[in-house]
């Protein structure tokens, strides 16, 4: 076949135009053995403790987790059937990343970002690192804005906050997962508004049964539209268990730092991360501590809990005109001598309340100029890890560690579960670091001595199974304790806007249910609410617009109280 000049030419041209001229160096080593989702590798000597390897042969990458004087063990990030002994290994010099941004939001998705719900691939131009570093102090801000869960008891006596790690611990079996599902159902009433809470619910271990309901409960209520589920389930391998709590976390991270919001996650659970972390750690022969963990089971949940923060709100001068809503850390007229600064140098950014105070005293020596908020500033991360206990031992080594790190716990134990009191809150251990930062002045004035009222009622209700005679008093504290037991209870996915908690609790706490059966309690409650949203829906708004009990409230409430007793009707 004769060849034709001018076809040849252009390819010719094209290869030289595309010849690279440099010279690529990468770091290629050995398998040396293989199993148990651990490959021991030989040659990469210069290799960063967290690097991408890459199994050549096969595609498969892995992360290089233990660095060793000959050797590198390296944990296999997917199936390690196919990868043999004497295959070749490359270094990318990149950490693990996975992907985030809007794209997904609404998607069940394993560790490593990939789809598993069967809607195709997930398009996405971001990726962040599954470890990074936590905020520093100057970075963040007091806790003050709350997490409304919708459980009465948690909203009303261990509230959390934004930005707040509050641990779930108990049993299996008694409402763990239950609680964390209501928090982030709790969430649709604030979704497409400011304020808005984006939701990554990561489960860890579970059956994929379990996480399937799960996922249909969320989708069911409308939750689905601002959550991310991250799924390891217990069919997958131990590395992948290990770092979905961290992925989950880095994809709740990006909405953090890039656009400011709030955002909430949910590990169900550390204790089978950290069965993970104990098998890979055993595999690469770590020296094994109490209970067979490795010593860094420590720093293996700090550094993950640690992430969670509220970041403090940013601030910079700018002119007056400047549009406030597209205000970033680059727009600041002045540097740090509060000077007009150069062209080279970057503008003064202010941190946190005491920048803000710092900028209004500067901002006085530039005229038209003001002082705004960096528009992506002030996010926050809430962590609710969850603990499961055996038998109710809490002063076992990983709940222990948990509690050591946490801002708070919620303990749930089995009695009560079993007793048909759900959620089953025990009050006496249950407790929130943050407090009453993080209620609304109206829930704070209600709830105030509930925790000691019904700490004490569970003293008396001991007391009183001896048979003794009781005088009028305690058998009131008794019985208006019975009811408020009853009050607080309330059922799996009917998450309760807190101004309507705070309209019940006051009717309990102020004596107004004394007369109500207590098997009624609950009838009551549901039918005052209809009551009061349909006839007094003036002072619902109120409440909601002042967000405290003023006096003006708390009598028109009375009166509604006082107007709604002869229109009960006992179920």
């Amino acid at each position: 076949m004769a060849l034709k000049v001018d076809e040849i030419i252009p390819v010719l041209v094209g290869e030289i135009t595309n010849l690279r001229s440099g010279i690529e160096a990468r770091e290629v080593g050995r398998v040396l053995e293989v199993g148990d989702g651990i490959a021991r590798v030989f040659g990469l000597s210069s290799v960063m403790a967290g690097e991408m390897i890459e199994f050549t042969r096969t595609g498969i990458r892995g992360v290089a987790f233990n660095l060793e004087e000959n050797s590198v063990g390296v944990i296999i990030l997917g199936d390690y059937v196919g990868i043999r002994e004497g295959d070749e290994v490359r270094s990318t010099g990149a950490l693990l990343q996975v992907p985030v941004g809007e794209a997904m939001v609404g998607r069940v998705v394993d560790p490593l970002g990939n789809p598993l719900d069967g809607k195709g691939p997930i398009v996405t131009s971001h990726y962040r690192a599954v470890e990074t570093m936590a905020p520093g102090v100057a970075g963040r801000q007091p806790v003050e804005v709350p997490l409304q869960t919708g459980i009465k008891a948690i909203d009303a006596m261990t509230p959390i906050g934004r930005g707040q790690r509050e641990l779930i611990i108990g049993d299996r079996k008694t409402g763990k997962t239950a609680v964390a599902l209501d928090t982030i159902i709790n969430q649709k009433e604030f979704y497409g508004k400011p304020g808005e809470v984006i939701c990554v619910y990561v489960a860890v271990g579970q059956k994929e049964s379990t996480v399937a309901k799960v996922v249909e409960s969320l989708r069911e209520h409308g939750a689905m539209d601002y959550t991310i589920v991250v799924a390891a389930s217990a069919a997958v391998a131990a590395p992948l268990q290990y770092y979905a709590p961290y992925a989950g976390c880095a994809m709740a991270e990006y909405f953090m730092y890039e656009y400011g919001k709030d955002t909430l996650c949910v590990y169900d659970d550390l204790s089978k991360q950290a069965a993970a972390y104990r098998q890979l750690s055993l595999l690469v022969r770590r020296p094994p501590g109490r209970e067979a963990y490795p010593g860094d089971i420590f720093y293996a949940h700090s550094r993950l809990l640690e992430r969670s923060a509220k970041l403090a709100e940013r601030y910079v001068i700018v002119p007056t005109s400047a549009d406030t809503s597209k205000v970033s850390d680059d727009w600041g007229v002045n540097n740090e001598r509060n000077q007009k600064r150069a062209s080279a140098e970057t503008g003064k950014v202010y941190f946190g309340e005491p920048g803000k105070h710092e900028a209004a005293k500067d901002v006085k020596d530039w005229p038209e100029h003001k002082v705004a908020r960096v528009w992506n500033s002030g996010g926050s991360l809430t962590a609710l890890p969850l603990i499961e206990t055996l038998e109710g031992e809490v002063s076992a080594y990983i709940p222990t560690n948990v509690i050591s790190i946490t801002d708070g716990q919620i303990y749930l134990v089995p009695d009560l579960f079993n007793a048909g009191i759900r959620p089953a809150i025990d009050v006496g251990i249950s407790v929130s670091r943050v407090g009453g930062k993080a209620q609304t002045p109206a829930m704070k004035s209600v709830a105030g001595g509930l925790r000691l009222d019904l700490a004490s009622f569970r003293e008396l209700e001991a007391f009183a199974q001896l048979g003794t005679d009781l005088d009028k008093a305690t058998q009131n504290l008794l019985d208006r304790g019975y009811r408020m037991v009853e009050i607080l209870k309330q059922g799996q996915f009917r998450p309760m806007n807190v101004f309507d908690q705070v309209m019940i609790i006051f009717a309990g706490t102020r004596g107004y249910l004394d007369t109500v059966p207590i098997r009624q309690v609950l009838a009551w409650q549901d039918q005052f609410l209809r009551f009061m949203h349909a006839q007094h829906a003036d002072v619902v708004k109120e409440l909601l617009r002042d967000k405290k009990l003023t006096d003006d409230i708390q009598k028109r409430l009375r009166e509604a109280i006082t107007a709604f007793g002869p229109q009960f009707k006992p179920v």
